[in-house]
């Protein structure tokens, strides 16, 4: 008997027969003895519809009322599938996130979760063998007794959290696709399905483009030592062997894959921008001058990269944020020239970023110098490169994303 979570996105979710789907592979775990908490997402479509509300109702609306109009379509799903569970005999009741509670900061909209309260589930794990139903994505800030929500993708937090809570003994994401993959199979047919992948590498995956988990979940899952295990809820429930193991990628420690990659994975993302700051002023503080107002309006600064003027007493300073930030990144700059100094600000959106990840590096020399190798004689134009431990990021031409993807990937074997 072991103890599980399992969590359903929103695709899962998205009508009444995919939530019967669901339930059948919630008895399946039940039926085999294991003690069950599920983690469920708005059906899919619904915070969309729920935030447009928002924006509707008033365009400068209280972040806390947003919170509490996003928050309820979560409530919806877990309880139709507490209501559908208890239609095929399964025990079951549903919860939101206050009433465990899940205590958060109130950095509403983008709340972190600060502790959670499993101590309910488990007795009634132990007493009537109840599944919990959770609504994920959702929280309570203790001090003002408000509804907080997490972010897109707050589902996986809450349900990495609430395993690390119950000490569960894994937590299942179940998802539209099977698993990690090597890189997007719609860029790369070849693309392979990762049996395993350490939580460092899939951390960085997370961060730098790859969509299937919350980078906040990969690093609870880190942090406490829960293994997340990424599958498909559209494989037949009954076709399942609960006690087997299904088709799928299971993240976990470094020490507990056996046979490491130099390379494991390539993540991409097109919706980036490139600034530079020209003509700086070479001296202490000017990198603070620039990056202060950016953080202070919320916007992440990425690749980083300075070079020296050519008169020598000045500097270039050039790195990238997301695409959809650009203007409001440029905007802010302009407001500080007199404080910064510089002398022009450059930029374009047209531009492309792509890592590639490996905690094999750590133990390889050469790996970035066979991609600059390869990127030329492909006729790609490096623009910038960032560098750490297990990953390389290259800041390219949009339009030769998809054609830089495939032949790192091919560069690397990861098509074998």
């Amino acid at each position: 008997m072991a103890r599980l979570v399992m969590k359903f996105g929103g695709t899962s979710v998205a009508d009444l027969d995919r939530i019967r789907n669901v339930a059948r592979h919630v008895k399946r775990e039940v039926d085999a003895g294991h003690e069950v908490a599920v983690v469920v997402s708005a059906m899919s479509g619904k915070t969309n519809e729920l935030v447009a509300w928002c924006r509707g109702a008033a365009a400068l609306h209280d972040a806390r009322e947003y919170d509490a109009v996003v928050a309820s379509g979560e409530q919806v799903t877990s309880g139709l599938l507490a209501i559908t569970l208890e239609g095929i005999g399964v025990n079951a009741r549903s919860w939101q996130g206050w009433q465990l509670p899940i205590h958060t900061s109130d950095a509403h909209g983008a709340a972190r979760i600060l502790a959670v309260n499993g101590d309910e589930i488990v007795r009634r794990f132990k007493e009537s063998k109840q599944v919990a139903v959770v609504s994920g994505f959702q929280g309570i800030h203790k001090e003002t007794g408000r509804i907080t929500t997490l972010g897109r993708g707050g589902s996986d937090t809450s349900a990495v959290a609430i395993a690390a809570a119950i000490q569960a003994d894994r937590c299942d994401i179940y998802t539209d696709v099977d698993g990690v993959y090597t890189t997007d199979p719609r860029v790369v047919p070849k693309a392979r399905r990762l049996d395993k992948i350490a939580f460092e590498e899939m951390l960085e995956l997370a961060s730098l483009g790859a969509k299937v988990l919350q980078v906040r979940s990969v690093e609870l899952g880190m942090v406490y030592g829960v293994k997340i295990f990424v599958r498909s809820s559209f494989d037949a429930p009954e076709d399942i062997d609960p006690h087997g193991e299904p088709p799928g990628t299971l993240i976990c420690n470094e020490e507990d894959i056996v046979e490491q990659h130099v390379v494991t994975g390539i993540a991409f993302s097109k919706d980036e921008a490139q600034i530079s700051v020209r003509h700086v002023p070479d001296k202490p503080g000017v990198a603070a001058a620039i990056f202060g107002p950016l953080a202070e309006a919320s916007i992440n600064v990425d690749m980083i990269v300075q070079n020296v003027s050519a008169d020598g007493a000045t500097t270039d300073l050039t790195f990238t944020v997301p695409g959809a930030d650009y203007e409001r990144a440029s905007s802010v700059l302009k407001k500080a020239k007199e404080r910064i100094g510089f002398d022009r600000l450059d930029g374009t959106t047209d531009v492309g970023k792509v890592s590639v990840i490996g905690i094999g590096m750590r133990s390889h020399a050469g790996v970035a110098a066979q991609a600059f190798r390869a990127l030329a004689d492909a006729g790609i134009n490096i623009r910038a490169i960032t560098t750490s431990e297990i990953k390389f990021s290259l800041l390219i031409d949009a339009a030769s994303t998809d054609s830089a993807v495939r032949t790192l990937h091919s560069l690397y074997g990861l098509d074998k």
